[in-house]
């Protein structure tokens, strides 16, 4: 196997990184969450790929505020899954974050089995929990507003923990939302 390398997002990387968003967030929790473009992140913030032979395979991207270095993506192509290309990316912020003064790793994430196992093999911990209510035409309603002149179409919309079984029984989607978080510098 080729090796991994991680190094800083350019320009000419946006398709692939789309792409490789796209086809990573297709199995999960997050299958509809695709962009044309990728979003811009607020300074002072980290933006890195991972290639194995200059093809793109993964994505990471995280803004630093206040001692704090909050994961917006990462991302690993399917195909390239399980290889070490995320835990690299991984490495890679913490190495970043530490030298911007951060000491904390934050991400929220919905409540995908591998996505969650993968956060907790980094040291995170999770905590600070809501749900995703992911509600389509037919559960949202025909709601006009006559002084705006809109139909819901659909919503996203987040909800308390503890209403979890009255919306599960009422929406087909809902996740629940975790707020992970970890030390730039885990214990030894």
């Amino acid at each position: 196997m080729d090796p991994i390398e991680i190094r800083p997002y350019r320009p000419e990387d946006e398709d692939p990184w789309l792409r490789c968003r796209a086809l990573s967030f297709l199995y999960t929790a997050y299958f509809d969450d695709v962009d044309p473009i990728r979003p811009t992140l607020r300074e002072p913030s980290v933006e890195l790929v991972a290639t194995v032979d200059d093809v793109l395979v993964g994505v990471l991207g995280a803004e630093i505020e206040s001692g704090v270095a909050t994961i917006d993506t990462i991302a690993v192509h399917p195909d390239h899954q399980g290889r070490g290309a995320g835990r690299l990316l991984f490495q890679a912020l913490r190495d970043r974050s530490r030298e911007a003064g951060a000491h904390t790793i934050d991400a929220w994430t919905r409540d995908d089995p591998g996505t969650l196992a993968w956060y907790r093999a980094m040291g995170f911990t999770d905590h600070d929990h809501y749900l995703h209510v992911i509600a389509d035409r037919e559960e949202a309603g025909h709601a006009a507003s006559a002084s705006v002149g809109f139909s819901v179409a659909g919503a996203l919309v987040h909800a308390d923990l503890i209403d979890e079984a009255r919306m599960r029984a009422r929406f087909r989607r809902v996740h629940v939302c975790r707020r992970f978080t970890g030390p730039v510098d885990p214990p030894s």
